[in-house]
């Protein structure tokens, strides 16, 4: 018997085998995958671009060969000689099935576009930055006293602003001399002096006095999105805030599926690195459209990332991090020339700072977390929580400062769930069930009316309700605790256990209907036992390294929580602590620190104090490793349960009712199928 061809859609994680012959487009279309289209397939609209992924997917369980799609056809070649198409894409209406493929669906071609929720805090920036701009009065060249004009700039620059040393590099010498002689000898000039460097650097020179703002990027690249917020470096306002996915996704959703890329693909690390370094350029240049800002006006850019994305970001392979005992390149910050990293949308002159790594999976994006939040400074015990693909979490007060790294994946963003999308419009994000009649009601993203609400129907006419995003599975599963629709060890009860019909049997489980839109050609939107496995499994990975440094701390409670993220940002603590995912203290004391990676990166770029200050506390922080503790293995199984199987969470249940309803799947009265055997 022949199997058909896999394909697998990213971010989506879709996936469906289809004849061979079948184009991409048809396959998005049958899986319900968000890929765009106007001109009904004719290679006219370019809406349906593609780009495909070949090498080994260990994550999908797919090898992509080469004559996996159909040949570059004339259409294409019409197209790009026309209008352009980005080395590598496809149109997704031309290239057909051939063999096993992985499909990534690039933002511009999805038809809800991705809400990427890294928005910049508020927060007052105190100003000390790496970049200042000088006035000077340059002597004139004179054959009695030859020196060149960037020794006589320098000693302008000792003599009026007791600056002792400068260098240039040759990009600032080609426009020395002829802006000198504009000015009539007069100057603005760009320095940049980092908290390390012993000389300032000249980054810019304007003729006569140019009071140009300057800006800097403050950059969080994240495994699943990249945020960038540019700042005047002269206030600390954020002129333009952007994001968009990482196009890594498409080599594997998570950090070790693309280390695991990189092992099993020789160059794959380079496909991995050119792949961010085009996004950054990209999303640069969003900024720059938004907000006017020249690229010779950007002087600076801090990056803040995890290991794995540090290593790509630097073109170094990042294998050594997929085994112990996880060894980074390098732990310290570094200071860049723009051009090491090929950022060429900004000042070519233009500085790279990227924070210091804690440790092999504990990176500089943490770090940027320590620094916003300030754990260290604290005297109350204080747990921050990064979640994400990847979640880092730091606990500690004024005596002391853990941090630990804990794969979650990412079931928290969408992924991995059988109605999970990304954070768009028409995504589910917040839900309620009643605990009595067990009906849900929900709002989707770009709205605020609930879906029992008059006027919700036409709200939503544009978008429809498409999924349920990383917020929204979040609540559904919590709620559905709460209405006695789940039990503690996370199985979904019959119609005669739960009382409601939206228990449907599908296979030998159960799932719970949210939405029935299929009467009209939508969705039907359900969380299943497999989505509640997929949370339980993220969930537990959480909660055990946060109680692995509650266990070297030597406590079973925090005083406080702090939930840091743009995906923390959207949690309910009520449906965190209903699930289990953080320890047990009074809602009142769960708070949120919104993009608190993406503030701490804002706080390095607007301050050198503020550099040397997270070297420091970095050399402080503790680290503990998940991946060889013994007691992690332990502290998993037992946060398996809804919200814990040993805890008690007594703060928890003393306001927030947790029935302790048990149902099983033995027999098939109650329609729920045979126990399956356990494996010995």
């Amino acid at each position: 018997m022949t199997t058909d061809p896999l394909v697998v859609f990213t971010p989506s994680g879709k996936r469906g085998h289809f004849p061979t012959g079948t184009p991409i487009l048809t396959a998005a279309r049958q899986l319900g995958v968000d890929l765009d289209s106007v001109c009904g397939g004719r290679g006219i609209c370019s809406k349906c671009q593609i780009t495909p992924g070949y090498g080994e997917f260990s994550k999908h369980g797919v090898t992509a060969k080469d004559g996996a799609l159909s040949d570059w056809n004339s259409v294409e070649q019409r197209y790009k000689d026309k209008r352009g198409l980005i080395d590598g894409r496809r149109l997704g209406c031309q290239a057909t099935v051939q063999g096993d493929i992985v499909i990534d669906v690039p933002p511009e071609s999805q038809v809800h576009r991705q809400v990427v929720r890294k928005a910049a805090s508020a927060r007052e920036m105190i100003m000390d930055p790496a970049v200042r701009p000088y006035y000077v009065e340059v002597a004139e060249p004179d054959m009695h006293t030859p020196t060149g004009d960037l020794e006589r700039l320098a000693q302008a620059l000792k003599d009026q602003w007791g600056i002792e040393e400068v260098e240039a590099g040759i990009s600032v010498l080609r426009r020395l001399q002829p802006m000198l002689r504009k000015g009539k000898w007069t100057a603005t000039v760009v320095l940049h002096k980092g908290h390390q460097d012993k000389a300032h650097r000249i980054l810019g020179i304007a003729p006569g006095y140019f009071d140009r703002p300057l800006y800097g990027l403050a950059i969080d690249l994240g495994s699943t999105t990249i945020a960038a917020h540019l700042t005047d470096l002269r206030t600390g306002e954020v002129a333009a805030s952007s994001g968009i996915m990482n196009p890594q996704i498409r080599f594997g959703e998570d950090l070790m599926s693309r280390v695991s890329y990189s092992m099993m693909n020789p160059g794959g690390d380079v496909e991995m690195t050119t792949a961010v370094r085009t996004a950054l350029n990209a999303l640069i240049g969003t900024l720059k459209a938004e907000s006017g800002v020249k690229p010779q006006q950007i002087m600076e850019a801090v990056f803040v990332c995890n290991p794995v994305m540090h290593h790509l970001l630097l073109g170094i392979d990042p294998v050594e991090l997929g085994q112990a005992p996880f060894a980074l390149a390098t732990s310290g910050s570094l200071s860049l020339h723009a051009a090491d990293i090929e950022l060429d949308t900004i000042n070519e002159a233009a500085r790279i700072f990227i924070l210091p790594c804690i440790a092999g999976h504990v990176g500089a994006d943490a770090a940027a977390v320590a620094l916003s939040e300030a754990p260290n400074e604290q005297d109350e015990l204080t747990l921050v929580v990064d979640v994400g693909t990847n979640a880092e979490i730091l606990l500690g007060n004024k005596t002391q400062v853990l941090a630990c790294s804990s794969p979650t994946g990412p079931a928290f963003e969408g992924a991995q769930i059988s109605s999970g999308q990304r954070a768009a419009p028409g995504a589910i994000e917040r839900i309620e069930i009643d605990p009595v009649t067990k009906e849900p009601r929900f709002q989707v993203i770009g709205m605020g009316l609930w879906s029992n609400e008059p006027g919700f129907e036409a709200a939503i006419a544009a978008t429809g309700v498409t999924g349920i995003c990383g917020s929204g599975i979040i609540e559904a599963v919590a709620e559905m605790r709460m209405a006695g629709l789940l039990d503690s060890k996370g199985l979904i009860g019959s119609p005669e256990q739960t009382g409601t019909p939206r228990c449907i049997l599908e296979g030998r489980t159960h799932s719970y209907v949210i939405y029935d839109g299929t009467a009209d050609g939508g969705p039907l939107i359900t969380v299943t036992q497999t989505d509640i496995r997929a949370i339980q499994l993220a969930k537990s990975a959480l909660y055990a390294g946060a109680r692995l440094l509650m266990d070297e701390m030597g406590t079973d409670t925090v005083d406080r929580v702090v939930l840091a993220g743009a995906f923390g940002a959207h949690i309910s603590p009520k449906h965190a602590m209903v699930l289990g995912m953080i320890p047990d203290v009074p809602l009142d004391k769960v708070t949120s620190a919104g993009n608190a990676a993406g503030t701490g990166a804002r706080m390095a770029l607007c301050s050198v104090a503020a550099r040397t200050s997270i070297e420091k506390t970095v050399r402080d922080i503790t680290k503990v490793e998940t991946a060889i503790e013994p007691k992690f293995q332990e502290h998993f199984v037992n946060a398996n349960a809804i919200p814990h199987a040993t805890d008690p969470f007594t703060i928890l249940r003393s306001n927030t009712p947790l029935p302790d309803a048990l149902f099983n799947t033995q027999g098939s009265d109650d329609g729920g199928g045979r126990r399956r055997r356990r494996r010995a």
